[in-house]
């Protein structure tokens, strides 16, 4: 793997996996390595229970989302889909905690960073200049990034 030179975009995921499926770091690393990946993409995981989990070292770059990997983070939510696998936002009240205390770290850590929604780096397939619902390739975080990152003040 390779040495991660800049972190200037953190891209916040979801795992795609129902609320009753309480997985974490290791399982995910598995689905990865079984798609033929070195390991897990993600460097933290936040379970349902709000536990943070390590993934793929820090200083390594990431595998989560194409065109971003060389300069950003990856973070993700266990979640992101009902019982049916139709996109919803259900994280738990311990999962938006976790999360607002890694995204404040991630920002005094790296001064400057910008926090993205993996969907959110979609191309712009209409040109129209904005990355919105049309454009999306995938729902993935489930939830409006940029808007959470007002609510809590950055």
């Amino acid at each position: 793997m390779s040495t991660r030179q800049n972190t200037n975009r953190i891209v916040i995921h979801c795992s795609a996996t129902p609320p009753s499926m309480d997985i974490g770091a290791a399982e995910i690393d598995q689905w990865h390595k079984d798609l033929g990946w070195s390991g897990i993409g993600y460097h933290e995981v936040i379970r349902r229970d709000g536990r943070i989990e390590l993934g793929r070292d820090y200083s390594q770059i990431g595998a989560h989302a194409k065109g971003f990997n060389e300069e950003s983070l990856g973070l993700c939510l266990v979640g992101g889909v009902s019982e049916d696998n139709v996109a919803e936002s259900n994280f738990t009240q311990e999962q938006w905690r976790s999360l607002q205390i890694t995204v404040k770290h991630k920002a005094l850590l790296y001064p400057g960073v910008k926090f993205n929604g993996h969907r959110d780096l979609s191309p712009d397939a209409d040109g129209d200049g904005v990355i919105g619902p049309k454009d999306w390739l995938k729902q993935c975080p489930c939830f409006d990034v940029d808007l959470f990152i007002k609510e809590i003040g950055l």
